[in-house]
Formats: C-alpha cells, sequence, structure tokens
C-alpha cells in the first residue's frame, strides 16, 4: 500500500516545492523592495543580536504560521472562492517569503553554524539547482524573460508615442 503512495507524495511535495519557487521568482523585486523599508532597520539589528538556536527558532516562526496558507487557498479554490483562495495564497506567500528571506539574508552565517540546519539547506539547494535545470522549468524562464522585454518594450513605445504627440500639439 505505501509503494502505491509514495508517487503520489512525491508529486505533491513536487508542485509544493515549486510554487515556492515561482512566487519567490516572480516576486523577488518587490520582496527587496518591502525589504529595505526603514522599519525593518531595528527588527535586524535586534536578529543580528540573537545567538544561532534562537534565531533558528525566530526563523521557523513564519514557516509555521504561514505554511498553511497553501491547504487554505486549496480550500477556498476548491469550493468556488477562486479570488479568494488566490489573494490568500499571494498575500501568505508574500509574507512568508519577505520574512524568510529576510531573516535567512540577515542570519544566514549564524543558521549555517547548526548542523542540521547546514545539511537541510544543502539538500534545499541540490533540489533548486534539479529543477532550475529542467527543461520546462528553463521555458518558462525563457517565456517570463520574453515577456518581460515585450511588456518594456511596449511601454517605452508608448511613452514615445505620447511624447511625440504632446511635442506634435505644442509645435501648432
Amino acid at each position: 500500500m505505501s509503494r502505491m503512495f509514495k508517487p503520489i507524495v512525491f508529486l505533491i511535495a513536487a508542485i509544493y516545492f515549486l510554487v515556492d519557487a515561482v512566487f519567490f521568482t516572480l516576486f523577488k523585486p518587490l520582496l527587496r523592495w518591502l525589504a529595505d523599508c526603514w522599519v525593518f532597520e531595528s527588527v535586524r539589528a535586534w536578529i543580528v543580536s540573537l545567538r544561532p538556536y534562537p534565531t533558528l527558532a525566530l526563523f521557523i516562526v513564519p514557516v509555521i504560521l504561514l505554511e498553511p496558507v497553501k491547504p487554505v487557498a486549496a480550500y477556498l479554490t476548491a469550493t468556488g472562492h477562486i479570488v479568494g483562495g488566490l489573494a490568500v495564497l499571494i498575500v501568505g506567500e508574500l509574507l512568508k517569503l519577505l520574512l524568510i528571506e529576510r531573516l535567512f539574508s540577515v542570519s544566514r552565517d549564524k543558521l549555517m553554524t547548526i548542523p542540521a540546519f547546514a545539511w537541510c539547506y544543502d539538500k534545499f539547494c541540490q533540489g533548486q539547482d534539479w529543477v532550475g535545470s529542467l527543461q520546462a522549468w528553463q521555458l518558462m524562464r525563457r517565456w517570463s524573460f520574453n515577456a518581460k522585454h515585450a511588456l518594456q518594450r511596449y511601454v517605452l513605445e508608448f511613452k514615445t508615442a505620447r511624447k511625440q504627440k504632446r511635442l506634435y500639439w505644442q509645435s501648432r
């Protein structure tokens, strides 16, 4: 019986981690902007003053509090509340990624002194490398890159056309 469930559990876990990877990739610029806000400066100083294991405990809090967002969002979506489910997923994931990414960037060296954390982080990096090597992931990144540049080109053309139109009317 357990053999039958292994592929299902693996698929669910893969999807679960893929959602995190996609959200982090898409919203990284926004997260960096939010993290640079002045509000986080005093919190950053407090986190730096902590020892490794209290830092680890602090690092785990957002994971424990915000991981249930995905099943709640899935439930809302499954019960017909698609917009609400997507909103819960997006806000929860942004909060989780903002908090975890900031905590990790501030306390990475301290956390790496904990052997179990260093081992888990190594496995996480190996998983990221594996996902990054998949053709489907590379294709999605290429499409994302092309879409971003197409949008930038469209905005630039729109601004140029508006400016030329304004100059035309000013010269008359």
